[in-house]
């Protein structure tokens, strides 16, 4: 009996054992089935706050190392940060995709942005939720799902007119508050957030107002709204799509984001909605000032290639003309950062920025005038020097900029202000020095040093204002390195300003507005075509002859045209001689181009022998001598034999005065002593011809030597 029983008891443990043993078979089977077959597959454009799971596995899909995929966060990521995107940035997975593990932890401070494995991220204040991404390796005793859970917030989509939608909101609230509720609807319907009620911020201070304490849950960083009423979130978003059915359609604007509302936020799409029909009621003009059909087309989706110039479709008459700032006389033109790195949020506080920095320079048609050239990967024209003339125009105008996305290529804008922005047509007053402002996030994806040097030799100075500016570590990845030093109009710190985060750019409107008003400094106004004193020596001996004499006047005249000539810009003297000297007219004698001119032809020949040394020392004292101190003196003689004096110690005294010389030789000149009256090194500076009526292939010649001298001037 007992042995029966002993017998009994083994074989139910052995049962147990090996019905213990086929059940983790079992187990790991699953597992390992689940590992090959049941990883659930997600979209680079997925972002970890629209999974409800706290922890997963997901496959990520090919081509996710994209900019328009946007993470936020280095190691530790918000989870408004695409999923895929921060795999790739974190060196889990690479561009062909593959498997991760996400888990979902609390929400963070100070988001550190970085570039690593191809991927820039961008730095964040704080945000309500992070996760963490690791090797897609399940982990022992947790159970993953073979289905992942979104947040529900399409079903509470409101797809009517998202143009008219987001005036409404900008009527009622700041463009900071539109911003928050685009980006509360992509978090879904996951979470209900109450907010405190926040007074409605002017654009000067909203940059450096800071999130109000939430009454229940810890809010999203970037965003300030009011209070929402009690009624049922569905309800609300039923009444929202009635109100908006009975609105006219409008053209579907790029880059307003989802079209879904969030119920913490129907309350202020209704107030709009409501403003909206009662504008109706007086009439849609008076509800939107120039808005038109015109002015929405300008808003469509923009072609991702070759030029445009937005005020040509929609020319904007100027409702009011301000004087403006008188102590601040300069053409500006804005490169705004268009670029998808830069994402919707900085999007916005760079428009900010810039209508506060208009608000700041006083706009006005005797002070400054600013116009706006968005880039991505081609630059466009947001409008131009006389499109607004006062702030308060120009400053509404700003806020409706849409994103263009693309890379940043800086170079390519710069090349684009240069040959088409600064013109008659688009406002330029010649007068008032031209100034580019240049704000780029990060660094360009284009070189810039060609299209800058081009543009500065044009008069333009150039500045920077750097945002997030990368890193030691980063460095490697910048297509041109110190990209702003070969790009700036000096090298000085003057021309560049570097700020360390999106979020303290509006503290440094105030110093940029000061030194783009300071024109004393603005030193790269002046190029090698406005800012000389040309002194011309010109012989008229009695070997020229009158024929020929004619044949150097139209010489002189032809190279006299090339440049600006006015009372502050190139003024233009001439010296005749023979053995004896004669000043024919000084530099103040005349001050417009046709005067000049018409001066030149007047110049009567007057014969005799050749003191060419005597005439170098009489041009010194009668021409020189008085020349400007912020000009450059460049003396152009033109002599067809050699010389009855000595012209070297007379030449050498010049040159120590400042006198840049050439010396231009017809027939039987000498050769030395052209090359002793030049300017070192003297075969840049003289030339020869072996008859007068081939001067004429000088003329280019010469005017390129002049500016090439000038721009090779230290940039420091």
């Amino acid at each position: 009996m007992k042995a029966t029983v002993i017998a009994t008891f083994f074989g139910v443990s052995l049962l147990c054992t090996y019905a213990a043993k086929e059940t983790t078979k079992k187990m790991k089977k699953a597992k390992l089935y689940f590992a090959l077959t049941d990883v659930p597959q997600i979209d680079c454009d997925v972002k970890a706050g629209k999974i409800i799971n706290p922890e997963f596995i997901a496959k990520c899909p090919p081509g996710c190392q994209d900019v328009k995929y946007r993470v936020y966060g280095t190691d530790i990521y918000a989870s408004f940060s695409s999923v895929c995107s921060a795999a790739i940035h974190s060196g889990i997975i690479d561009n062909t995709g593959g498997k991760i593990l996400v888990q979902k932890v609390a929400g963070h401070s100070g988001y550190r942005g970085s570039f690593s494995n191809g991927v820039r991220s961008l730095s964040l204040p704080r945000w309500r939720e992070s996760f963490l991404v690791s090797e897609g390796k399940p982990r022992k005793g947790v159970t993953y799902p073979s289905t992942l859970e979104y947040s529900s917030s399409k079903s509470t989509a409101v797809k009517s007119e998202p143009k008219k939608l987001e005036q409404d909101l900008k009527a009622t609230k700041s463009a900071d508050t539109a911003n928050a509720s685009e980006k509360a609807s992509e978090e879904g319907d996951a979470v209900r957030k109450e907010y405190q009620t926040s007074p409605v911020l002017t654009p000067a201070t909203q940059m450096a107002t800071t999130t109000p304490t939430p009454t229940t849950t810890t809010t999203d960083p970037s965003t300030t709204t009011p209070k929402p009423t009690t009624t049922p979130a569905t309800i609300r978003t039923t009444t929202v799509a009635a109100a908006a059915k009975t609105r006219p359609g409008l053209h579907r604007v790029r880059d307003i984001g989802s079209s879904s509302v969030h119920p913490a936020y129907s309350s202020v799409v209704a107030a709009a909605s409501r403003q909206v029909q009662a504008a109706q009621g007086r009439g849609q003009n008076t509800a939107f000032r120039g808005t038109s059909t015109s002015a929405s087309n300008r808003n469509i989706l923009r072609p991702s290639t070759g030029f445009s110039s937005k005020e040509e479709l929609n020319p904007k008459p100027l409702e009011s003309t301000s004087q403006g700032n008188p102590n601040c006389k300069v053409d500006l033109s804005f490169l705004m950062d268009g670029s998808w790195s830069i994402g919707k949020r900085r999007f916005q506080l760079q428009k900010h920025f810039l209508g506060n920095v208009a608000q700041a320079l006083g706009i006005g048609s005797t002070g400054p005038l600013m116009g706006i050239v968005q880039y991505g990967d081609d630059p466009s024209t947001e409008f131009n020097l006389k499109t607004y003339a006062n702030s308060k125009d120009l400053r509404n105008a700003i806020e409706k900029i849409p994103q263009k996305g693309g890379l940043s290529n800086v170079g390519k804008a710069l090349s684009f202000v240069n040959k088409n922005f600064f013109s008659d047509a688009n406002g330029n007053r010649g007068g008032a020095p031209n100034v580019v402002v240049v704000i780029v996030d990060g660094w360009p994806t284009d070189r810039v040093e060609e299209a800058s040097r081009l543009a500065r030799e044009s008069g333009i100075n150039i500045f920077f204002v750097t945002i997030e500016a990368a890193a030691e570590s980063e460095k490697q990845n910048i297509i041109e390195p110190n990209f702003v030093d070969k790009a700036v109009c000096r090298t000085n710190g003057f021309y560049s300003i570097n700020v360390p985060s999106w979020f303290s750019l509006h503290k440094v409107v105030q110093p940029l507005v000061k030194r783009v008003c300071d024109t004393d400094r603005l030193v790269c106004s002046k190029t090698c075509l406005n800012s000389a004193d040309i002194g011309f020596v010109i012989d008229g001996s009695s070997s020229v002859g009158t024929s020929n004499f004619r044949t150097v006047l139209q010489f002189v005249a032809n190279i006299s045209k090339e440049f600006e000539i006015s009372d502050t810009d190139t003024r233009i003297g001439a010296v005749q001689y023979t053995y004896e000297q004669r000043l024919e007219f000084s530099f103040d004698k005349y001050s417009t181009k046709q005067d000049v001119l018409s001066a030149i032809k007047r110049i009567s020949y007057w014969s005799g022998g050749t003191s060419t040394g005597a005439a170098i020392s009489y041009a010194s004292e009668q021409l020189f001598s008085k020349s400007k101190p912020n000009k450059r003196k460049i003396m152009i003689l033109i002599t067809d034999g050699r010389s009855y004096d000595d012209v070297r110690v007379p030449a050498m005294a010049a040159h120590r005065n400042g006198v840049i010389a050439y010396s231009v030789g017809v027939a039987w000149a000498a050769q030395d002593e052209l090359e002793a009256i030049a300017t070192d090194p003297d075969k840049e500076h003289s030339f020869f011809v072996d008859e007068f009526d081939n001067l004429y292939r000088f003329v280019n010649q010469l005017i390129q030597n002049i500016c090439t001298e000038f721009n090779s001037q230290p940039r420091n």
